[in-house]
């Protein structure tokens, strides 16, 4: 088995030839402990840092210098289309109000499908649908990952 112990980057400038992709779903990318397959159908395993959250095409690199691409899977997620600004807003807070990772662009959010929530934010006169795509919430203030966000209030 593989072990992928070191976060290289997103952004590959030089065009560095990988020795495979792992294609994980953003549950799977949440976890800093995981057993999975390569694409190839290689078994490996990753141990990063608590508190890393993996991004689309960031490197995974092993002892021996193995290096493997991540690429966010499809997953079923709902999309909720909004242009009134408060209302908007009102469902961010609902949303996030029960800790829901939530994809945001101008005008639009997505989160990982459930019903209920579908439902709740149809309560609210929003038209929700479902779609299959990648997802890419928002990283939490305390991510570790794609954040210069630091807790010290010293100054």
């Amino acid at each position: 088995m593989i072990e992928l112990n070191f976060l290289i980057t997103s952004d590959n400038p030089s065009g560095t030839a990988m020795d495979g992709s792992l294609r994980l779903d953003f549950d799977q990318r949440v976890k800093c402990r995981l057993r999975a397959l390569l694409e190839d159908g290689r078994e490996v395993a990753i141990f990063l840092p608590r508190g890393t959250v993996l991004k689309d095409k960031d490197i995974l690199r092993s002892a021996c210098g193995l290096q493997v691409q991540v690429v966010a899977a499809d997953e079923s997620l709902s999309v909720c289309a909004v242009e009134d600004p408060l209302m908007f807003a009102r469902a961010c807070y609902h949303l996030g109000n029960r800790h829901v990772p939530l994809q945001i662009h101008a005008g639009e959010l997505s989160y990982q499908h459930d019903h209920v929530l579908d439902d709740m934010l149809r309560g609210f006169g929003l038209d929700v649908h479902n779609c299959s795509a990648s997802f890419h919430p928002e990283n939490g203030a305390y991510s570790k990952h794609g954040s210069n966000h630091s807790h010290s209030h010293a100054h």
